[in-house]
């Protein structure tokens, strides 16, 4: 199941992350998915294990793609880099399951 949609009320643009090429990161197209964006600063740890500073939470639908190093455009035209995602589920029948991404 899926968040309400008054509970998604920004739009944020969402580059997937495909590999790195010779000129630096590679990027898929741009893909626009309703989320909410929280602005708060946390430590959190990368793929890799690092400790890292996220700025920004960004709560989504599942089923959205977003791999880890992926470039977000938030709302207000910050652009920041997926540091990590991971999937929540609500209680049953809730509605409430959804993707936790944390950004640089």
């Amino acid at each position: 199941m899926s968040l309400p949609a008054d509970m998604l009320p920004h739009q944020v643009q969402v580059e997937p992350y495909q590999g790195a090429g010779p000129a630096g990161p590679l990027y898929g197209g741009t893909v626009t998915y309703p989320g909410y964006v929280e602005d708060k600063r946390q430590l959190v740890r990368s793929a890799t294990g690092d400790e890292v500073i996220s700025e920004t939470t960004v709560y989504l639908n599942p089923g959205a793609v977003i791999p880890t190093e992926s470039r977000v455009t938030l709302p207000s035209g910050r652009q920041a880099t997926v540091i990590t995602v991971a999937t929540r589920e609500g209680p049953t029948d809730s509605g409430m399951d959804h993707l936790e991404v944390t950004l640089t």
